[in-house]
């Protein structure tokens, strides 16, 4: 574990990175300063790089778009590796049919209407179909009545044996300085505990998710995972998850894991990052593009 101030001597290192989103490239104030830097520098060096998430909130088109209303226009959909495209993925190779039903928002349901099942809100569950719902998907925290449909899936779940997939495995994510507000997966593991059932996750730190963006560089060309570096801010996920896979890791501290803590949270959890860096910030001074 090395301790480096300067983010680009690392990149600078490997042919492919790999980025955590959240607290990595934006917060909840917005950009990262300086972060726009990181990327013209990857672009100048023709390196590749993807966003790995476990934001199934909305579809890759949807998130890229995110970004160039922040003015980051490097971050393209064919860069954004997200969890719900691996739900996407075991829906159609494991649901033939029937009703999908779902936590979030109508947008975050884009990855299962793409897989040409019917979906449909948890909220609309009733006796006249509930026998036809083949899955349960825990997409985004957003999009439904905390109470009511929490305990209709707990419900929906004491009566169907159906597979329930959780697109993001995040417990909790930042809202502010001191502040974080619980996250879908906080919630499917609060209902996965009362129904006495396991969930299927996909997402950091699940090696598929890091299987999924690398098979997906290996259709085109031959990498080594000695290429790839994978920064992110949270160790249980970002971290872990690269190191479980055998990549080289980056633990950037603009995001969950703060600078007075670092130290305390790896010993206390295990987790070593390969590298830990203030941020994933370029700077360009003395660079010409």
């Amino acid at each position: 574990m090395l301790r480096i101030e300067n983010f680009k001597s690392i990149i600078d290192q490997y042919n492919i990175i790999f980025f955590d989103a959240f607290g990595v490239i934006k917060t909840y104030q917005g950009l990262v300063p300086g972060i726009e830097n990181t990327f013209a520098y990857l672009e100048q060096q023709q390196k590749e790089y993807y966003i790995v998430t476990n934001d199934a909130s909305r579809s890759p088109t949807q998130l890229a778009a995110s970004y160039h209303k922040m003015g980051l226009t490097a971050i393209t959909p064919e860069r954004i590796v997200s969890s719900g495209m691996l739900t996407k993925e075991y829906l159609d190779l494991k649901v033939r049919d029937g009703i999908v039903a779902y936590l979030g928002t109508e947008n975050s349901a884009h990855y299962i209407e793409s897989s040409g099942l019917q979906t449909l809100p948890v909220s609309q569950i009733n006796e006249g179909n509930i026998d036809k719902v083949n899955a349960l998907i825990f997409l985004d925290d957003e999009g439904f009545d905390w109470c009511a449909d929490l305990n209709k899936a707990v419900n929906l779940l004491r009566k169907r044996t159906i597979p329930v997939i959780v697109a993001n495995t995040d417990h909790a994510y930042p809202v502010s300085v001191n502040n974080v507000s619980i996250a879908i997966g906080g919630l499917a593991t609060m209902i996965e505990k009362i129904v006495g059932k396991e969930f299927i996750r996909f997402g950091k730190p699940d090696s598929q998710m890091f299987m999924f963006a690398y098979d997906l560089i290996r259709e085109y060309r031959p990498i080594s995972k000695k290429e790839i570096v994978m920064v992110g801010d949270t160790l249980h996920t970002d971290i872990l998850g690269g190191n479980k896979f055998g990549l080289d890791t980056v633990l950037v501290l603009s995001g969950n894991t703060q600078p007075t803590d670092v130290d305390t949270r790896i010993t206390a959890t295990g987790i070593v990052p390969t590298y830990i860096c203030d941020s994933a910030v370029v700077d360009l001074g003395g660079f010409n593009f």
